[in-house]
């Protein structure tokens, strides 16, 4: 009997498994009758469905199951998902998010909460997720920390407030703001460390740097400041140079005590530079494959000469023009590509501009993305292209270096993609607005006119029409100044800027003459480029004069000036100015020179012609060593019969040569009798201006012995030389009646020498000048020191 059972027992529990196995297979295969969603409070279920991977009708397959899962997950509506079997229905429960109600920010103080909000992706009415507040917190600290807040804490906050909703509040604790300290250059031969940090973007903090953020370190702004190094390196004949690195090291503090204590801690920031050597142009040839093309023609385009320094801008320039003198000829797709052939020994650069056709492809439309407050012609019209024309390469580039220099955008990246035919390309601009609004505070201190200051509010891009415009207050104990400028820098859609000043000064010139001067008005101008770095400007300018509250013992000129009450000066004029310098703020090399002319007299009481000419040389020594001269000079002369107003003559003082006063040398009231020799009494020998004058001035800067670099100060000796001769004759025809007094005035040469120091301070540039007068006549005012600040930031 067992035996039998045993025996029974066996296929038993084989029918018993293989009936299970169907069972398995079955269900696998088991088509889906229906879709139910459950625990959905805001998400229609049928919105739901659509982000499933099966629907009704649908063989049951767990692989799909998964990926609907994964699929629900990622929308990021739901908090947690289920999807289960109820024999041929599936159910899918969720358990949903949470909407944002409000969203807060506190314990920031330095960083507004508007600005914060723009920046986090939990917004109100938007589904709450931990990965988004957690991405938001890290976002959160990367503003703090462009503010110089780098060691910000910050933490979410999620409160419950019923019906599904929450608060999020981010807790923030923004800590000490670490600004940069110091900037420090390794490598630097050629240039010096306070030369290169005129070149940079980012600025040592100063007492005033909370007018700006320039002093914060920023990743970003770092890259862009290894840009113009290398870019100042290559203008300036360093075609070699590399920015090896650009490091920022934050040193801790160990106490207080303001800006000027070194233990105070910051960024360091250190940029590591291979100058390499300097070259200079060699020889320059034009190479063409383009049959046909009058090679001879395009040498009117070369801006690269043989012996001069090198300069990338110049070259690149170069072939930007030549490309345009070949598109003329009929070559739209000509291109032009320079060929550097370096030799070091010399070290010379010799450029061979290779002509050759380019790919046949049409721009077939210009794209701009990023310009949310820049409009779009603004940005078009730095290109030379339009949709239609041939592409090339090299212009594409010219014009992405033209909208970086507007100084509108953080970032310009230009890009191609395939257009609708082969022969078809879409230029995609995509541009990173930055901020072009600016607050400006200005103060110093100069032995001429006391504590001085200024402050101005500036928008570069007004409206995002690429307009400038700026109001400004300046003054000081003697002066006071405000003044409205507005500047279109392309009128009538060329290159050409046209704009409009308003201006009201009050200057006290009680110590020099005796008088005060009050002069309203304003300028219509325009200005353009007539050859390479070379702009030229016109303007019309009309201003009412005045001339009030003379001194009981001033001259009887002054006092009659002051009787006659306000004049109407109408006046057109132009400035012709010619720059190559390097550095605009403390060049080591290059020229300006610029000429000025007025023509008073279209309209208006005052009838004069002036002319004023100055040019400034910047002549390297040696690395370190920079010899400067200038030249300047003016004449000023009456016409139709009008005598000139002491407000039209040239006043002279040690702003010319060192070692006299303000307004210390030129024709002066002599207060004497010129028969008894006797003093007139009353009279206070006030300066009354003269018609001409020349000035010149020979300078060597140099490092200071034993003064580390960084700090940025130079020493200079100096010989200044020039005079002012020619007084007005409204001034010789009272003086002659004052009781037979007579007016002091010479032509001879005045001369002065000696010694300065320049500090290129985190003020701005300090200069302290101590000078001797050699040559002066005995009626000259003389001073021995002389000191002068000011800065902008």
């Amino acid at each position: 009997m067992a035996v039998l059972l045993v025996l029974c027992s066996v296929p038993l529990s084989l029918g018993i498994s293989a009936s299970f196995g169907d069972l398995t297979a079955a269900a696998q295969n088991a088509t889906i009758s229906s879709v139910v969603v459950q625990g959905n409070q805001r998400v229609e279920a049928e919105t739901i469905r659509s982000y499933l991977t099966f629907s009704a009708g649908d063989p049951y397959d767990p692989g799909e199951i998964n990926q609907s899962l994964k699929t629900l997950f990622a929308t990021g509506l739901f908090k947690d998902v289920r999807i289960k079997r109820q024999y041929s229905t599936v159910v899918v429960v969720v358990v949903e998010n949470p909407v944002v109600a409000r969203v807060r920010f506190e314990g920031n103080k330095d960083v507004e909460s508007d600005v914060l909000s723009s920046e986090v992706q939990v917004k109100p009415r938007s589904v709450y997720t931990q990965a988004r507040v957690q991405a938001d917190e890290q976002r959160i600290r990367d503003v703090l920390a462009r503010q110089g807040h780098y060691d910000a804490q910050v933490s979410a906050q999620v409160i419950p407030l019923g019906g599904n909703r929450v608060e999020v509040v981010y807790q923030i604790g923004e800590g000490v703001k670490t600004k940069v300290k110091a900037i420090k250059f390794v490598g630097n031969e050629a240039f010096s460390a306070s030369q290169l940090r005129f070149v940079v973007t980012t600025k040592r903090t100063s007492w005033l740097s909370f007018l700006k953020n320039d002093n914060i370190y920023d990743p970003d702004r770092l890259a862009l400041d290894r840009e113009l190094l290398r870019q100042f390196y290559l203008k300036n004949g360093y075609a070699d140079v590399r920015i090896l690195s650009s490091n920022a090291d934050i040193l801790p503090g160990e106490g207080g005590g303001g800006w000027l204590n070194r233990n105070e801690g910051g960024f360091v920031i250190t940029f590591e530079i291979y100058e390499g050597p300097r070259y200079d142009f060699g020889y320059i040839d034009i190479e063409s494959a383009l049959p046909s093309l009058d090679v001879n023609a395009l040498s009117g385009a070369l801006l690269t000469k043989p012996g001069k320094r090198y300069n990338v801008e110049k070259v690149e320039k170069t072939v930007e023009a030549l490309t345009v003198k070949v598109s003329e000829q009929g070559y739209a797709f000509g291109q032009v590509r320079p060929r550097f052939d370096r030799d070091p020994t010399t070290q010379t650069i010799n450029i061979t501009y290779v002509i050759d056709e380019g790919p046949r492809v049409y721009i077939e439309r210009i794209n701009i993305v990023g310009n949310y407050r820049t409009e779009d012609q603004v940005i078009r019209r730095q290109f030379r292209l339009a949709e239609g024309d041939a592409y090339n390469r090299l212009l594409i580039e010219a014009a992405r270096k033209r909208l970086r220099s507007l100084g509108f955008f953080k970032t310009v990246d230009i890009q191609t993609s395939p257009g609708s035919a082969p022969d078809r390309v879409v230029i995609d601009v995509v541009v990173v607005e930055q901020p072009t609004g600016e607050f400006s505070f200005g103060v110093g201190y100069s032995t001429t006119e006391g504590v001085i200051g200024d402050v101005s509010v500036t928008e570069r891009n007004l409206m995002g029409r690429g307009q400038y415009v700026r109001l400004g207050l300046s003054g000081s104990l003697e002066r006071f100044q405000v003044d409205f400028s507005f500047t279109e820098p392309a009128f009538l859609g060329r290159n050409i800027a046209a704009g409009f000043d308003l201006f009201h000064k009050e200057v006290d010139l009680t110590n020099v003459a005796s008088f005060k001067q009050r002069d309203t008005g304003g300028n219509l101008r325009i200005g353009f480029p007539v050859a390479n770095n070379t702009q030229l400007g016109l303007r019309y300018r009309l201003q009412r004069e005045e001339i009030y509250d003379a001194t009981r013992d001033a001259s009887l000129a002054i006092k009659q000036a002051a009787e006659e009450g306000a004049v109407i000066v109408s006046s057109l004029g132009y400035t012709l100015a010619y720059d190559t310098r390097n550095l605009p703020q403390s060049p080591t090399s290059g020229i300006f020179a610029s000429i000025s002319q007025d023509f008073a007299g279209v309209g208006g009481d005052v009838q004069y012609n002036r002319f004023i000419l100055d040019t400034r040389g910047y002549y390297p020594i040696t690395n370190k060593i920079t010899l400067v001269g200038r030249v300047q000079g003016g004449v000023i002369e009456p016409w139709g019969g009008e005598d000139l107003r002491l407000t039209d003559l040239f006043f002279k003082g040690g702003e010319t040569i060192r070692g006299f006063d303000r307004a210390g040398y030129g024709p002066r009231d002599a207060c004497r009798n010129p028969t008894t020799g006797k003093r007139v009494p009353d009279c206070s020998q006030d300066s009354l201006g003269g018609k001409y004058f020349w000035a010149t001035t020979a300078e060597v800067r140099f490092p200071l012995p034993l003064i580390p670099e960084n700090l940025g100060m130079q020493g200079a000796v100096f010989v200044d030389a020039g005079s002012l001769w020619g007084p007005g004759e409204a001034a010789i025809q009272a003086v002659d009646i004052d009781e037979g007094s007579y007016i002091e005035d010479t032509a001879d040469i005045r001369l002065s020498t000696g010694v300065s120091l320049i500090w290129q301070s985190p003020l701005g540039p300090l200069r302290a000048d101590l000078a001797e007068a050699l040559l002066k006549a005995d009626f000259d005012r003389t001073e021995l020191f002389r000191f002068g600040a000011s800065t902008a930031f």
